[in-house]
């Protein structure tokens, strides 16, 4: 196990949600998060990651390192409208079989959200399918101080089907046809990981919580710099495109396994923020 690498000694100056789903994934996480609870396994060895899932056109100047599938453990600070709210986790973790998870849990400390207990998970179950990673099931949890809710969906591949049980609203109860290349909100940020290049146009469809949608994502053709205390970054910037004032931004860094910071804005102006801290590679 590597030590943990902070980004600062303090917050990183820079943040989410999820689904936030991003898109569906991580900006969505305040809308809708939970991690199942499988126990993760020994690791597995590093794997290359695979070309875009979907149609994805291209433009980098320079070729781009390889990134690779590998286990991680990363903190986040959130934010609301500017305003601390509470933790957040992201964790890749290695399971027997060849299989992945991907975990997504934040949890209101200040304010009123704070003292209702909200509390949102998330996570999907995964494979690698040649070009593709391929999720299997996905679990949510919210609770509140009253109140859990929980929705847990199976992907079905061998009939290209896919299914929500639990809290779910009765028009998302049937069954979701599956398209090679679908993934669920977390996968979707794995993805971005993976394909952003400067200039690049990402393509993917989101399967998750009873819905599909494509979705686009534009990578910024110059690199800007994220200063974290006395650290500089240069990170790409990547947005969803989106018809509506609800838009989804996440800066990247190559050498860094997940997305340094993660802003989510909705259609009235409002702000959800995630910030990492500080990470650790298993």
């Amino acid at each position: 196990m590597k030590t943990r690498r902070p980004l600062s000694t303090r917050c990183l100056a820079v943040l989410l949600p999820a689904a936030l789903a991003v898109g569906g994934a991580w900006a969505q996480v305040a809308a809708s998060a939970a991690p199942a609870q499988a126990a993760p396994a020994n690791a597995a060895p590093a794997q290359t990651m695979p070309a875009p899932a979907t149609t994805t056109t291209v433009a980098p100047a320079v070729a781009l390192p390889v990134r690779t599938l590998a286990p991680f453990d990363a903190r986040y600070a959130v934010f609301r409208d500017g305003k601390p709210l509470g933790d957040a986790s992201l964790q890749l973790v290695s399971l027997a079989n060849a299989r992945w998870r991907v975990d997504l849990h934040i949890e209101a400390t200040h304010g009123l959200l704070g003292f209702a207990g909200i509390d949102l998970q998330q996570s999907t179950v995964f494979d690698v399918a040649g070009a593709h990673y391929r999720p299997l099931s996905q679990s949510t949890v919210r609770k509140a101080i009253f109140s859990r809710r929980m929705t847990t969906g199976v992907y079905d591949w061998s009939h290209h089907t896919a299914r929500w049980t639990g809290d779910v609203k009765k028009t998302r109860r049937g069954e979701v046809p599956l398209r090679e290349g679908d993934m669920s909100g977390l996968l979707i940020n794995l993805a971005v990981l993976r394909d952003a290049a400067p200039g690049a146009t990402l393509q993917y469809r989101f399967v998750d919580d009873g819905r599909a949608r494509d979705q686009q994502y534009r990578v910024a053709p110059d690199r800007e710099t994220q200063q974290v205390d006395d650290l500089s970054y240069a990170a790409l910037r990547v947005d969803r495109v989106h018809a509506g004032a609800d838009v989804t931004t996440l800066w990247v860094v190559e050498d860094v396994p997940m997305p340094i910071r993660i802003l989510q804005r909705d259609d009235e102006g409002g702000t959800l923020e995630l910030r990492l801290i500080d990470y650790r590679e298993v």
